[in-house]
């Protein structure tokens, strides 16, 4: 007689593609965490590069995913597992580590606070349904994403790395920068989702010559094109919330538009 043995298989037969999106969503996590232990050895300009590169993943996932038709269920919920962990954990631990605990518990609170409020804007973000009529509104988060949030809760850490400028204490900046991005998280705030960015094909080339370009100078000026970075990402904050107004006023004239017609019909 032949037994019934279980396969035990790691692939799933039904869905083989998922793997490699949820493998890069795994090097994310163990990304985020080893920049905690570059945080624990002083060894802060590692930490950060870490973190660059797991935002990177967690822009790389979501698009192979749908590139390769690889999306599944496991992938989403462990896509936001990894945010807590990579832009909400690992980042507050960083600034705890370097200038935060200077203020003892008070440091910590606002440790608690960044890293409540990423989990609470993470799955606020997993409930989110846009209706067929406002297509246009999966241009924007609701509030500013986690990956984005990182790097501005990170930029008190940057700007004295890349050496701009010298601040007088950085522990009242990373306090107030973590407290104002924490706040943003939760907010209603729209923000610009750059994941969703289409580009036309005639414009492509410019766009690859634009990344070779930046890639180029990250690698010379990393700490000064990050900061950089940053502070443009801060400015489009307000015009990402008037143009989603213009849209959604827009938006809104064109459907009382279409129930005057449906009325005189």
């Amino acid at each position: 007689m032949f037994e019934n043995k279980k396969e035990f298989k790691l692939i799933p037969k039904r869905n083989p593609k998922s793997l490699l999106p949820n493998t890069l969503t795994i090097f994310g996590v163990c990304l985020g965490l080893s920049s905690i232990k570059f945080a624990l050895d002083t060894n802060y300009a590692i930490a950060i590069v870490a973190i660059a590169f797991a935002a990177i993943l967690d822009t790389l996932d979501g698009r192979v995913a749908r590139l390769i038709k690889g999306t599944s269920k496991v992938g989403k919920e462990l896509d936001s597992l990894t945010d807590v962990i990579s832009f909400g954990v690992a980042p507050s631990f960083i600034m705890y580590f370097w200038t935060l605990n200077e203020i003892g518990k008070l440091g910590w609170m606002f440790v608690l606070i960044y890293a409540v409020c990423c989990a609470l804007r993470l799955a606020r973000f997993n409930l989110t349904v846009i209706e067929e009529n406002e297509s246009w509104k999966i241009n924007f988060f609701e509030g500013v994403p986690s990956p984005a949030a990182a790097g501005l809760v990170l930029l008190p850490l940057i700007l004295s790395l890349s050496g701009f400028l010298k601040f007088g204490n950085y522990t009242v900046l990373s306090s107030i920068v973590i407290l104002v991005t924490s706040i943003l998280m939760v907010s209603k705030v729209p923000t610009y989702s750059l994941k969703r960015i289409l580009i036309p094909r005639k414009l492509a080339i410019f766009l690859l010559l634009g990344i070779g370009v930046y890639v180029s100078l990250l690698i010379f000026y990393t700490f000064e094109i990050l900061f950089v970075s940053g502070l443009i990402y801060i400015l489009l904050i307000p015009v990402s919330f008037f143009h989603y107004k213009y849209l959604n006023k827009k938006s809104l004239i064109s459907k009382h538009e279409e129930d005057e017609t449906e009325d005189v019909l």
